[in-house]
């Protein structure tokens, strides 16, 4: 890890161009070490694109002053990166077709994979993790239950054990809720406030407040690929700056710490 006083990640004018036009344009951001953020705004405001300049699936512009500089390092690597970041996806859901057990969808995380490739084997060690990634999400009893037989609320939490089983200091939830009955939501949104207690740093991307957990405390908001807002939630979790992100009427009530937003007609 790198020294407490260096960020996780600093943007410095970091732009991301697409077909002649700028999709993503970040002035300037810092993200601490052990600092857990939501990242909120409508579909095609930029989240994603947020998100894969942090995991170095995108690259921007080339500055004279390095645009991204992760853990101090300015030319970081994609495999730099995922030694210590964990991903959970909606989308990896959709892609988990083929019937295998759920312990193989955990270990596929140690070789950056959904499911465990032909040509690895997975050693004693590597299924330990596995099994303790699973029991720390309270679903070990699914270890061996075919993947494509569990609900959409166990088959999300063996995802999110698969982004643990490399025990990685900070964990990216995108969406994480899409596509979930109220049970499902309830049990991610209490694994992510296990993690974060546990002390891993969470980035949570969502359209919802709902799925801002207590202990997640910074608001980042993005609109036409600029950030809108940047700052504490009790100040941007409010039906003003919501309906303003959406361009809707949004009403946002908060019940001990958490959050609940309101369409009105």
């Amino acid at each position: 890890m790198a020294e407490p006083s260096t960020p996780l990640l600093k943007l410095t004018d970091a732009v991301v161009r697409r077909a002649g036009r700028n999709i993503l344009e970040v002035p300037s951001f810092t993200l601490a070490e052990g600092e857990s953020m939501a990242l909120l705004g409508p579909n095609g405001a930029g989240k994603s694109t947020f998100i894969s300049l942090i995991t170095r699936e995108v690259f921007p512009l080339h500055r004279d002053v390095p645009p991204v500089v992760f853990r101090g390092h300015e030319r970081c690597t994609l495999q730099d990166v995922k030694s210590c970041v964990g991903v959970v996806s909606a989308t990896m859901q959709d892609q988990m077709t083929v019937h295998v057990p759920a312990l193989d969808i955990v270990c596929g995380g140690l070789f950056g994979t959904l499911g465990v490739p032909r040509q690895y084997t997975v050693t004693d060690e590597g299924r330990s993790k596995a099994l303790r990634a699973l029991r720390l999400l309270g679903v070990d009893d699914l270890a061996e239950r075919d993947v494509t037989t569990l609900s959409s609320g166990q088959a999300r939490r063996v995802l999110v054990a698969r982004a643990l089983v490399d025990d990685p200091d900070v964990l990216v939830f995108d969406e994480p809720c899409t596509g979930l009955d109220p049970q499902g939501m309830y049990h991610v949104r209490q694994s992510m406030r296990e993690l974060a207690r546990a002390g891993k740093s969470l980035i949570l991307v969502t359209h919802y407040p709902e799925d801002v957990i207590p202990e997640i405390d910074r608001i980042v908001m993005i609109k036409d690929g600029l950030v809108f807002a940047d700052g504490r939630k009790e100040r941007l979790l409010t039906s003003e700056r919501m309906s303003a992100l959406f361009d809707v009427p949004l009403t946002v009530e908060e019940t001990d710490g958490y959050y609940t937003l309101l369409s009105r007609y």
